[in-house]
């Protein structure tokens, strides 16, 4: 059985740093792409971050580029994302996502299968 656990969220000021941990059960992430989404109040889920099976390529949403990093480590399993110079628009609700294919790296969220159950993450102005 999959399951997904996200970790690490909390309150900051704006300006300051968090880094949000997903671990994984039942998928081994060495062979998993994965993704970070979120969803703030009122708003649809999004695309955030997106690391390919192997932990080479990266992707990211225009709005975090530069201050946001997607990482894997494999031997705790376990997917992370440094979120830096944070904002108060970055105020959401944070998912960790597994793919219906293993090897599938998309930024599209009809294409992740297992979801983790969110991590809330607020930025104070």
């Amino acid at each position: 059985q999959v399951q997904l656990v996200e970790s690490g969220g909390g309150l900051v000021q704006a300006g300051g740093s968090l880094r949000l941990s997903c671990a994984a059960s039942g998928l081994p992430l060495s062979t998993f792409a994965m993704g970070w989404f979120r969803q703030a109040p009122g708003k649809e889920r999004e695309f955030v971050a997106a690391i390919s099976y192997s932990g080479v390529d990266t992707y990211y949403a225009d709005s975090v580029k530069g201050r946001f990093t997607i990482s894997k480590l494999n031997a705790k399993n376990t997917l992370y994302l440094q979120m830096n110079n944070l904002r108060p628009d970055d105020t959401a609700v944070y998912y960790c996502a597994a793919p219906d294919f293993p090897r599938r790296t998309s930024t599209y969220e009809y294409n992740y299968r297992y979801w983790g159950q969110g991590t809330q993450v607020t930025v104070s102005s």
